[in-house]
Protein backbone atom coordinates (compact mmCIF):
# COMPACT_ATOMS: atom_id res chain seq x y z
CA UNK A 1 0.00 0.00 0.00
CA UNK A 2 2.66 2.10 0.97
CA UNK A 3 4.74 1.80 -2.39
CA UNK A 4 1.35 2.05 -4.37
CA UNK A 5 0.88 5.58 -2.69
CA UNK A 6 5.06 6.63 -3.01
CA UNK A 7 4.34 5.92 -6.81
CA UNK A 8 1.27 7.37 -7.40
CA UNK A 9 3.23 10.23 -6.11
CA UNK A 10 6.21 10.20 -7.83
CA UNK A 11 3.48 9.98 -11.05
CA UNK A 12 2.04 12.76 -10.06
CA UNK A 13 5.45 14.55 -9.85
CA UNK A 14 6.12 13.32 -13.33
CA UNK A 15 3.24 15.08 -14.54
CA UNK A 16 3.36 18.22 -13.34
CA UNK A 17 7.21 18.74 -14.09
CA UNK A 18 6.12 17.63 -17.81
CA UNK A 19 3.39 20.29 -18.13
CA UNK A 20 5.43 23.20 -16.54
CA UNK A 21 8.10 22.19 -18.82
CA UNK A 22 5.55 22.48 -22.00
CA UNK A 23 4.12 25.53 -20.71
CA UNK A 24 7.79 26.67 -20.63
CA UNK A 25 8.15 25.83 -24.01
CA UNK A 26 4.85 27.17 -25.27
CA UNK A 27 6.11 30.67 -24.05
CA UNK A 28 9.41 30.62 -25.94
CA UNK A 29 7.87 29.67 -28.70
CA UNK A 30 5.57 32.55 -28.21
CA UNK A 31 7.30 35.11 -29.42
CA UNK A 32 10.24 35.10 -32.10
CA UNK A 33 13.12 37.31 -32.95
CA UNK A 34 12.75 40.36 -35.73
CA UNK A 35 16.86 41.57 -36.44
CA UNK A 36 17.38 44.93 -38.01
CA UNK A 37 20.37 45.76 -39.89
CA UNK A 38 19.85 49.31 -41.40
CA UNK A 39 22.53 51.82 -42.89
CA UNK A 40 21.79 55.72 -43.10
CA UNK A 41 19.21 56.55 -40.89
CA UNK A 42 20.36 59.78 -39.35
CA UNK A 43 19.14 61.16 -35.78
CA UNK A 44 15.44 62.87 -35.92
CA UNK A 45 13.97 66.26 -34.18
CA UNK A 46 12.54 66.08 -30.88
CA UNK A 47 9.49 64.19 -30.40
CA UNK A 48 9.73 61.55 -33.57
CA UNK A 49 10.67 57.96 -33.83
CA UNK A 50 11.26 55.16 -35.70
CA UNK A 51 8.41 52.49 -36.36
CA UNK A 52 8.87 49.29 -37.43
CA UNK A 53 6.00 47.05 -38.89
CA UNK A 54 5.12 43.60 -40.27
CA UNK A 55 1.82 43.31 -43.10
CA UNK A 56 0.29 40.18 -42.11
CA UNK A 57 -2.92 39.67 -44.51
CA UNK A 58 -2.55 43.61 -45.91
CA UNK A 59 -2.87 44.58 -41.54
CA UNK A 60 -0.01 46.71 -39.95
CA UNK A 61 1.35 44.85 -37.11
CA UNK A 62 4.42 47.67 -34.76
CA UNK A 63 7.72 45.72 -34.26
CA UNK A 64 8.81 48.17 -31.91
CA UNK A 65 10.37 51.46 -32.10
CA UNK A 66 14.15 53.05 -31.98
CA UNK A 67 16.25 56.04 -32.10
CA UNK A 68 19.38 57.23 -34.12
CA UNK A 69 22.13 59.03 -32.50
CA UNK A 70 24.44 61.23 -34.56
CA UNK A 71 26.85 58.30 -35.62
CA UNK A 72 23.85 56.98 -36.83
CA UNK A 73 23.82 53.70 -34.07
CA UNK A 74 20.38 52.76 -33.41
CA UNK A 75 19.40 52.78 -29.55
CA UNK A 76 17.67 49.15 -30.40
CA UNK A 77 18.37 46.14 -33.32
CA UNK A 78 16.82 43.41 -32.02
CA UNK A 79 12.65 42.78 -31.37
CA UNK A 80 10.57 40.72 -30.15
CA UNK A 81 7.46 39.46 -32.04
CA UNK A 82 5.17 37.22 -32.18
CA UNK A 83 6.19 33.96 -33.53
CA UNK A 84 2.89 33.37 -35.23
CA UNK A 85 2.63 36.83 -36.71
CA UNK A 86 6.13 36.84 -37.54
CA UNK A 87 5.86 33.77 -39.70
CA UNK A 88 2.82 34.94 -41.43
CA UNK A 89 4.32 38.59 -42.49
CA UNK A 90 4.81 39.05 -46.14
CA UNK A 91 6.59 42.53 -46.04
CA UNK A 92 8.33 45.06 -43.14
CA UNK A 93 7.74 48.51 -43.30
CA UNK A 94 9.76 51.33 -41.39
CA UNK A 95 7.98 55.08 -40.70
CA UNK A 96 8.61 57.87 -38.68
CA UNK A 97 6.24 58.50 -35.90
CA UNK A 98 5.41 60.69 -33.24
CA UNK A 99 6.98 59.68 -30.10
CA UNK A 100 4.40 58.18 -27.91
CA UNK A 101 1.93 58.13 -30.04
CA UNK A 102 -1.26 56.25 -28.25
CA UNK A 103 -5.12 55.52 -29.75
CA UNK A 104 -5.76 54.40 -32.92
CA UNK A 105 -3.48 56.51 -34.58
CA UNK A 106 -0.84 54.18 -32.77
CA UNK A 107 -2.68 51.68 -34.81
CA UNK A 108 -1.36 52.30 -38.31
CA UNK A 109 2.30 53.26 -40.14
CA UNK A 110 2.33 57.62 -40.86
CA UNK A 111 1.89 58.35 -44.32
CA UNK A 112 5.56 58.85 -43.52
CA UNK A 113 7.13 55.31 -44.78
CA UNK A 114 10.33 55.25 -45.58
CA UNK A 115 12.12 52.19 -46.36
CA UNK A 116 9.84 48.62 -47.09
CA UNK A 117 10.64 44.97 -47.82
CA UNK A 118 9.18 41.78 -49.18
CA UNK A 119 10.20 39.17 -47.40
CA UNK A 120 11.47 35.88 -49.25
CA UNK A 121 12.29 33.54 -46.65
CA UNK A 122 13.49 34.67 -43.57
CA UNK A 123 14.77 37.92 -44.44
CA UNK A 124 14.16 41.21 -46.29
CA UNK A 125 16.13 43.70 -48.52
CA UNK A 126 14.79 47.06 -47.65
CA UNK A 127 14.79 50.44 -50.14
CA UNK A 128 13.10 53.59 -50.04
CA UNK A 129 10.80 52.85 -53.47
CA UNK A 130 8.11 53.61 -51.04
CA UNK A 131 9.20 56.70 -50.82
CA UNK A 132 9.30 57.25 -55.07
CA UNK A 133 11.94 55.68 -57.37
CA UNK A 134 14.63 58.56 -58.50
CA UNK A 135 16.68 56.63 -60.56
CA UNK A 136 15.74 58.99 -63.10
CA UNK A 137 16.09 62.14 -61.20
CA UNK A 138 18.16 64.96 -63.18
CA UNK A 139 17.32 68.90 -62.98
CA UNK A 140 19.12 72.15 -63.54
CA UNK A 141 19.18 75.52 -61.59
CA UNK A 142 20.51 79.21 -62.32
CA UNK A 143 21.13 81.88 -60.61
CA UNK A 144 19.44 84.95 -60.77
CA UNK A 145 17.00 87.57 -58.69
CA UNK A 146 13.97 88.11 -60.04
CA UNK A 147 12.66 89.05 -56.96
CA UNK A 148 14.82 92.21 -56.83
CA UNK A 149 12.63 95.63 -56.61
CA UNK A 150 14.97 96.67 -59.04
CA UNK A 151 14.44 93.69 -61.44
CA UNK A 152 15.98 93.02 -64.96
CA UNK A 153 19.59 93.03 -65.31
CA UNK A 154 20.51 94.29 -62.02
CA UNK A 155 24.06 93.08 -61.41
CA UNK A 156 23.52 90.88 -58.18
CA UNK A 157 22.02 87.64 -59.99
CA UNK A 158 24.93 85.91 -57.94
CA UNK A 159 22.52 86.34 -54.87
CA UNK A 160 19.80 83.76 -55.91
CA UNK A 161 19.11 80.78 -57.25
CA UNK A 162 15.82 79.30 -59.05
CA UNK A 163 15.24 75.06 -60.37
CA UNK A 164 14.86 75.62 -63.85
CA UNK A 165 16.56 76.74 -67.05
CA UNK A 166 16.45 80.57 -67.67
CA UNK A 167 14.43 81.82 -70.38
CA UNK A 168 11.59 84.66 -70.64
CA UNK A 169 9.54 83.47 -68.71
CA UNK A 170 12.01 80.53 -67.20
CA UNK A 171 10.63 76.95 -67.90
CA UNK A 172 10.45 73.97 -65.16
CA UNK A 173 14.18 71.92 -65.48
CA UNK A 174 13.29 68.94 -62.08
CA UNK A 175 12.70 65.71 -63.69
CA UNK A 176 11.06 63.44 -59.69
CA UNK A 177 8.88 61.38 -58.92
CA UNK A 178 5.61 62.56 -57.54
CA UNK A 179 5.55 61.74 -54.27
CA UNK A 180 3.05 59.94 -51.87
CA UNK A 181 1.04 61.73 -48.98
CA UNK A 182 3.29 62.25 -46.24
CA UNK A 183 6.37 63.61 -47.88
CA UNK A 184 7.00 67.11 -50.17
CA UNK A 185 10.32 68.40 -51.95
CA UNK A 186 12.53 71.07 -50.49
CA UNK A 187 15.60 73.25 -51.52
CA UNK A 188 18.31 74.01 -50.14
CA UNK A 189 21.74 76.69 -50.46
CA UNK A 190 24.52 75.73 -47.95
CA UNK A 191 25.61 78.74 -46.50
CA UNK A 192 28.12 79.82 -43.34
CA UNK A 193 26.13 78.78 -40.80
CA UNK A 194 24.63 75.51 -42.64
CA UNK A 195 21.13 75.12 -45.00
CA UNK A 196 19.53 77.64 -45.88
CA UNK A 197 15.70 76.64 -47.18
CA UNK A 198 14.17 77.95 -50.67
CA UNK A 199 11.14 76.35 -50.05
CA UNK A 200 9.06 73.22 -50.21
CA UNK A 201 7.34 72.05 -52.82
CA UNK A 202 5.33 69.10 -54.94
CA UNK A 203 5.24 70.97 -58.33
CA UNK A 204 7.92 71.77 -60.75
CA UNK A 205 6.11 74.59 -62.96
CA UNK A 206 4.54 76.71 -59.80
CA UNK A 207 6.02 78.61 -56.61
CA UNK A 208 7.48 77.43 -53.77
CA UNK A 209 5.59 77.67 -50.46
CA UNK A 210 8.09 80.54 -49.41
CA UNK A 211 6.17 82.71 -52.37
CA UNK A 212 2.98 82.89 -49.99
CA UNK A 213 5.25 84.25 -46.67
CA UNK A 214 7.32 86.93 -47.46
CA UNK A 215 7.83 87.75 -43.91
CA UNK A 216 8.02 84.91 -41.97
CA UNK A 217 10.11 82.05 -44.29
CA UNK A 218 10.84 83.90 -46.99
CA UNK A 219 14.63 85.67 -47.70
CA UNK A 220 13.39 87.54 -50.88
CA UNK A 221 12.58 91.40 -50.83
CA UNK A 222 8.98 90.94 -53.04
CA UNK A 223 8.21 86.99 -53.21
CA UNK A 224 5.51 87.24 -55.58
CA UNK A 225 7.37 88.95 -58.39
CA UNK A 226 9.32 85.37 -58.66
CA UNK A 227 8.93 82.98 -61.69
CA UNK A 228 6.84 80.06 -61.96
CA UNK A 229 9.15 77.72 -60.54
CA UNK A 230 11.03 77.24 -57.05
CA UNK A 231 13.46 78.70 -55.79
CA UNK A 232 14.56 82.17 -53.86
CA UNK A 233 16.73 85.19 -53.46
CA UNK A 234 18.40 85.70 -50.73
CA UNK A 235 18.32 89.51 -49.28
CA UNK A 236 16.14 89.87 -46.47
CA UNK A 237 15.78 88.07 -42.70
CA UNK A 238 19.06 86.61 -42.61
CA UNK A 239 19.81 83.94 -39.78
CA UNK A 240 22.69 84.45 -37.33
CA UNK A 241 25.70 83.48 -38.75
CA UNK A 242 24.26 84.32 -42.10
CA UNK A 243 25.45 87.93 -43.95
CA UNK A 244 23.20 88.84 -46.75
CA UNK A 245 22.52 88.92 -49.69
CA UNK A 246 24.39 85.50 -49.90
CA UNK A 247 26.31 84.51 -52.84
CA UNK A 248 25.52 81.88 -53.97
CA UNK A 249 28.06 81.34 -56.42
CA UNK A 250 30.46 78.18 -55.51
CA UNK A 251 27.83 77.23 -52.66
CA UNK A 252 26.17 73.47 -52.40
CA UNK A 253 22.67 73.24 -54.10
CA UNK A 254 20.27 70.42 -52.48
CA UNK A 255 16.88 69.47 -53.43
CA UNK A 256 16.08 67.02 -50.39
CA UNK A 257 12.74 64.89 -50.00
CA UNK A 258 10.84 65.68 -46.46
CA UNK A 259 8.43 63.94 -44.54
CA UNK A 260 5.51 66.27 -43.41
CA UNK A 261 5.01 67.25 -40.79
CA UNK A 262 9.03 67.89 -40.66
CA UNK A 263 11.17 66.97 -37.71
CA UNK A 264 14.14 69.32 -38.36
CA UNK A 265 14.68 72.58 -39.38
CA UNK A 266 18.16 70.96 -41.52
CA UNK A 267 17.37 68.74 -44.61
CA UNK A 268 16.30 65.24 -44.30
CA UNK A 269 18.25 62.13 -45.35
CA UNK A 270 16.43 61.88 -48.59
CA UNK A 271 18.37 64.49 -50.96
CA UNK A 272 18.07 63.15 -54.69
CA UNK A 273 19.85 65.78 -56.35
CA UNK A 274 22.48 68.53 -55.16
CA UNK A 275 25.91 70.06 -57.49
CA UNK A 276 27.73 72.91 -56.95
CA UNK A 277 26.74 76.38 -58.28
CA UNK A 278 29.24 77.56 -60.62
CA UNK A 279 30.53 81.27 -60.72
CA UNK A 280 28.49 82.04 -63.94
CA UNK A 281 24.58 83.80 -63.32
CA UNK A 282 21.90 83.73 -65.87
CA UNK A 283 21.71 82.77 -69.08
CA UNK A 284 24.07 79.62 -67.75
CA UNK A 285 22.40 77.11 -66.20
CA UNK A 286 23.93 74.18 -63.84
CA UNK A 287 23.22 70.36 -63.71
CA UNK A 288 21.82 68.61 -60.39
CA UNK A 289 23.69 65.51 -60.14
CA UNK A 290 22.05 62.21 -58.95
CA UNK A 291 23.22 61.62 -54.91
CA UNK A 292 21.23 57.93 -54.32
CA UNK A 293 23.57 56.54 -52.64
CA UNK A 294 23.16 57.72 -49.76
CA UNK A 295 20.07 56.68 -49.49
CA UNK A 296 19.14 54.43 -46.57
CA UNK A 297 19.16 50.21 -46.72
CA UNK A 298 19.49 47.57 -45.21
CA UNK A 299 17.59 44.14 -44.11
CA UNK A 300 15.54 42.69 -41.86
CA UNK A 301 15.73 39.06 -40.67
CA UNK A 302 13.24 37.16 -38.61
CA UNK A 303 14.33 33.31 -36.20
Amino acid sequence: MIKNMILATMAAGFLATSCSSDDDNNGNTGEANLSLNLEGLERLGNGYVYEGWVIVNDTPRSTGVFTVNAEGELSQTEFQVNQELLDNATRFVLSIEPEGETGEAALTPADTKLLVGDFSDDSATLNTDIVGDFSNATGRFFLRTPTDETNGNNGNDQYGVWFGVPGMPPTPSLSLPTLPAGWVYEGWVIGESGPLSTGTFADFNTPDDNADNDQLVSFSATSQAGPNIPGEDFFMNAPEGEMFPLDVRGRTVVVSVEPVPDDSPAPFVLKPLLAPAGLETAPISYTLNQNLGTFPSGSVTRK
